[in-house]
């Protein structure tokens, strides 16, 4: 699957475009990381507790977008962006969302 953030995949020409696909997750915080947390917030640093929670979350939403896309038949997926929301408190979704379509290498002419 390639996965792009632009409208085109360079070397290659869409066939067939297919449509929106999508795959979100939703994480909440770990009491056990938000004591690290706030251990951080005193001295200042990266908080690396919730940068690894991200992180899975952004390869989780990911993924799951691209098995969206494989089950409709793309092998392609253009326009590729992240959106977060909060859903409470101690909880946010992360969403992955792009344009599902077919490409096919092109011809040297």
């Amino acid at each position: 699957m390639i996965i792009s953030t632009t409208e085109t995949v360079a070397g290659h020409r869409t066939t067939r475009t297919i449509g929106l696909v999508r795959g979100n997750t939703v994480r909440a915080r770990h009491v056990g990381r938000d004591i690290k947390a706030l251990g951080r917030n005193i001295v200042g640093g990266e908080i690396s507790e919730y940068t690894k929670l991200l992180a899975e979350a952004r390869e989780q939403a990911l993924d799951r977008m691209i098995d969206e896309a494989t089950e409709l038949g793309a092998n392609a997926i253009v326009q590729t962006r992240f959106a977060t929301s909060m859903v409470t408190s101690g909880g946010a979704e992360l969403l992955a969302f792009g344009t599902a379509i077919v490409v096919e290498p092109e011809t040297a002419g």
